[in-house]
């Protein structure tokens, strides 16, 4: 990137095991791109995102090493590399929930969630190479990563980011950026699933999905200094059809995807929507009520996939190990609407499958992606 040319950043969204999409849209942009630079000076992450963006930040100036590592992690992954599958801890997690409603929280405590991520800490721990943020960031390779969690008791978006010494932290309602060398633990946090993963503490505090308070998904992006953002959802936006008929009441299970649903995109979309408009107002300014308004207009890619990824998790739906499958089946998330399936199938064949469409989709979009960096 060169000093004339306007910053771009990359945002990447939660979605769970989705999170693999994400990484064959990368591969086809390094290949775009001409791969080896990075071209994206700037990097947001939520949720899965924020994995995704820790790996691409942490080999910034190595970018194409960086998606293969993605790429290697994506098409290996197991549920137990996660969380726990064993029928053991996934049992006893549930009879908990049971004597604690039972028992009106008396005798037993209260469980902190549905499923234990112990695991996934220890894989990040192993194998994430995070001083390399830094090194990017020293090298002029990196401006700024920014990793966005909520604060349970604060009721706010923390947009946590390591970046240039000049960004400044901003604040505003119900969201900030707090400066900070990013840990395992801010990832933790961005991806800690409502009900399903604990919150994790940080400082005084837990936190838990940064999706659930994030009100504008673009803005750690434009506070890093973006003028133009790509993002790469994990939903396509094929709207469902109305109901012929009538239809069961909705089980906790699909109450549970749709909240997801809502928490990683709705938002999203909203401030996309928001982008656009001022765009639109910015060019009936002249320059200096332009320079008055102290906005600038923000040019803006959105790579989705082509397909219900729902569908995919179907085909996959023998993939998810026997007690995850009994506790989802429990909960109501099995057999007729595999949305929240679709967050927990971290196995290779589903994810592989999801980095093929991805790549396909990118490859697509070829010559917007192609025009956006240009």
């Amino acid at each position: 990137m060169t000093r004339s040319t306007p910053p771009a950043a990359l945002i990447l969204p939660g979605g769970g095991a989705r999170g693999s999409y994400q990484v064959g849209v990368l591969k086809a942009i390094d290949e775009i791109t001409g791969g080896g630079h990075n071209p994206f000076p700037i990097i947001c992450g939520t949720s899965a995102g924020a994995i995704n963006a820790a790996v691409l930040a942490s080999h910034a100036h190595e970018f194409s090493i960086g998606v293969s590592r993605l790429e290697r992690f994506w098409s290996t992954m197991v549920c137990s590399r996660v969380y726990r599958t064993d029928a053991w801890t996934v049992f006893k997690t549930g009879l908990q929930w049971a004597l604690s409603l039972t028992l009106g929280g008396r005798l037993v405590t209260h469980p902190r969630a549905l499923l234990d991520n112990q695991p996934l800490r220890e894989f990040l721990a192993r194998t994430l190479q995070l001083e390399g943020i830094g090194q990017a960031i020293e090298q002029d390779a990196l401006r700024g990563l920014s990793i966005t969690a909520s604060g349970y008791t604060c009721a706010a978006g923390i947009s946590f980011y390591q970046s240039a010494p000049d960004v400044e932290p901003w604040e505003r309602a119900r969201r900030h950026g707090r400066p900070v060398q990013i840990t395992v633990s801010h990832l933790l946090a961005s991806a800690a699933l409502p009900l399903l993963f604990p919150a994790e503490q940080i400082g005084n505090e837990y936190f838990g999905d940064g999706g659930m308070r994030m009100l504008a998904p673009l803005s750690p992006a434009i506070h890093l200094g973006a003028d133009r953002v790509l993002v790469i959802s994990t939903r396509d936006e094929n709207p469902d059809p109305a109901p012929t008929a009538p239809v069961p009441y909705p089980s906790l299970g699909e109450i549970g995807g749709y909240l997801l649903d809502t928490i990683f995109m709705d938002t999203l979309n909203a401030d996309l929507n928001r982008l656009n408009r001022v765009n639109r107002t910015l060019k009936l300014l002249d320059a200096e009520q332009r320079r008055k308004s102290r906005l600038k207009p923000i040019q803006s890619l959105v790579i989705r996939p082509s397909r219900d990824l729902r569908e995919v998790t179907h085909q996959h739906m023998g993939e998810i190990p026997r007690a995850v499958r009994t506790l989802l089946r429990a909960l109501g998330g099995w057999g007729r609407d595999w949305r929240m399936a679709s967050y927990l199938l971290f196995e290779s064949a589903y994810c592989t499958e999801l980095m093929q469409m991805g790549y396909g989709d990118g490859m697509r979009q070829r010559q917007e992606i192609k025009d956006f960096f240009d």
